[in-house]
């Protein structure tokens, strides 16, 4: 399958909560920019009702997008995974093939395209705030960008043991630490993974700063954060997690449209574009 007009579909990307989504406007925007046929809603769907409700999806439905609590079933349900979904553990992409959905996860491809964004195309030592499930996703992402070592600052260390066993099989050294403290060790980027809302003592804040080259704090729509107002008093850029939700949509796309994620689609810079101003509202 290539990348042009393919027949009319539906998908959806489904979640709970879900009705704050963002990814509806950037799908649709994309789609009319390429002229296809496709149409792209949303489903509050949870973990009790998930299995039911993908049994019961009709055979125009090429594929899903997945955000919370759905990551772990849709990777769950999967007869084939992609490599990121694989060491994640986690999928946001389901595509429907003949042998059955093959899941993939493009929060870490969408994490290595907004760092590049912002001028970071390596990385050799970095640090994690947060050892949630995003965590995980930031931590691929680093290793494809050549990252040797991580500290995960999390309020819970033990809760790090998940992403040092990963450290281990993308061959990166992880080690724990409090998120509050100071901190001696200077990198080259941050990566926030703490959920929106979650708050930060000011003190522990200025002190990742202080040490945290850029930040990329996967937040949107609770901008700014604790984190990123640190960074602005410590002169250091920062970013929101637009563009990471930005271009792991792009991938979706491709994705969907192809059965993979490594050829651009028609036109890709115009699509970015697109599904950027429909990101923000223009």
């Amino acid at each position: 399958m290539t990348a042009t007009a393919p027949e009319a579909t539906a998908l959806e990307v489904w979640g709970d909560p879900i009705g704050h989504s963002l990814s509806p406007a950037m799908h649709t925007a994309a789609y009319a920019l390429l002229g296809w046929e496709w149409t792209y809603g949303r489903r509050r769907v949870d973990e009790a009702s998930f299995a039911g409700e993908l049994a019961a999806l009709g055979a125009d439905h090429r594929g899903l997008s997945l955000t919370m609590p759905l990551k772990r079933a849709a990777f769950d349900v999967a007869s084939e995974r992609d490599v990121r979904a694989t060491l994640v553990g986690a999928a946001n992409t389901l595509v429907r093939t003949p042998a059955g959905w093959r899941a993939f996860n493009t929060d870490a491809g969408g994490i290595v395209a907004a760092l590049r964004e912002q001028g970071v195309e390596a990385v050799d030592r970095a640090r994690i705030v947060g050892a949630g499930a995003t965590a995980s996703a930031a931590l691929v992402a680093l290793s494809e960008l050549g990252v040797r070592d991580v500290e995960v600052a999390a309020r819970r260390p033990e809760a790090v043991q998940g992403l040092v066993d990963l450290g281990e099989r993308l061959g990166v050294r992880v080690v724990a630490a409090p998120l509050a403290g100071e901190r001696t060790d200077a990198v080259d980027a941050t990566i926030a993974t703490l959920p929106g809302g979650v708050s930060v003592d000011a003190g522990a804040a200025d002190a990742l700063a202080a040490a945290g080259g850029v930040l990329m704090d996967v937040v949107y729509g609770h901008w700014p954060t604790d984190l990123s107002r640190a960074w602005d008093r410590a002169g250091r850029p920062a970013s929101g997690g637009e563009g990471m939700l930005l271009h792991q949509a792009v991938l979706q796309i491709r994705a969907f449209a192809t059965g993979g994620v490594d050829e651009p689609l028609p036109r890709e810079p115009d699509v970015v574009a697109v599904m950027r101003r429909a990101l923000v509202g223009d």
